[in-house]
């Protein structure tokens, strides 16, 4: 089941963006959380994980900006968006380049556009999740290998075919020019 987490110092307003999100992703497998204190949703973010926060930028007695940082530090993975009255050029950019959010939304917002931004921030965060889960993979299998066998993965990598000796019958190495000029036995 994914989280998703909405904080907003305004309870109107998480309770606005929980009855949106619950109408539009009926039968999906979530859960939405909301917070009406910054600091209550950082720890709340101690104790479980989110596929996603949906934070305002002003907010007592953090900015969304501070508490989009702090939240990156606890769960890089999630989701982050950010949703202000403000078209603040620098608030914007600080949400972007300090926070790492995702998307802006601006209040007020369009039903249909926040659904429409959070099915693709849920689904940006699936893919990072499998892309995760693969290189996971692939780092315990690299831990199971010989290091004679990563070696030869590796040049095979760089030089496709190098590792792949065809022998001819008195023991010589055959190359594809002479394969073919060899003469049927």
């Amino acid at each position: 089941m994914l989280r998703i987490m909405l904080v907003d110092d305004e309870s109107n307003v998480t309770r606005a963006l929980r009855r949106t999100l619950t109408r539009a992703l009926q039968g999906e497998s979530f859960a939405i959380e909301t917070f009406d204190d910054p600091r209550l949703a950082l720890e709340r973010a101690g104790e479980v994980d989110f596929a996603l926060v949906l934070s305002d930028y002003r907010m007592p007695p953090m900015d969304g900006v501070e508490f989009l940082k702090r939240f990156r530090i606890m769960q890089p993975d999630a989701v982050r968006l950010i949703l202000s009255a403000s078209s603040d050029v620098e608030a914007l950019l600080a949400a972007i380049n300090q926070a790492g959010a995702f998307r802006y939304i601006l209040k007020p917002w369009d039903d249909t556009d926040l659904v429409y931004i959070v099915r693709e921030a849920l689904l940006a965060f699936k893919e990072q999740s499998a892309n995760r889960r693969l290189a996971d993979e692939a780092c315990a299998r690299e831990m199971e290998m010989s290091p004679e066998e990563r070696e030869r993965q590796r040049l095979e990598a760089e030089e496709p075919g190098i590792t792949k000796v065809r022998w001819g019958s008195a023991g010589e190495v055959l190359l594809d020019d002479e394969d073919r000029d060899a003469p049927n036995s």
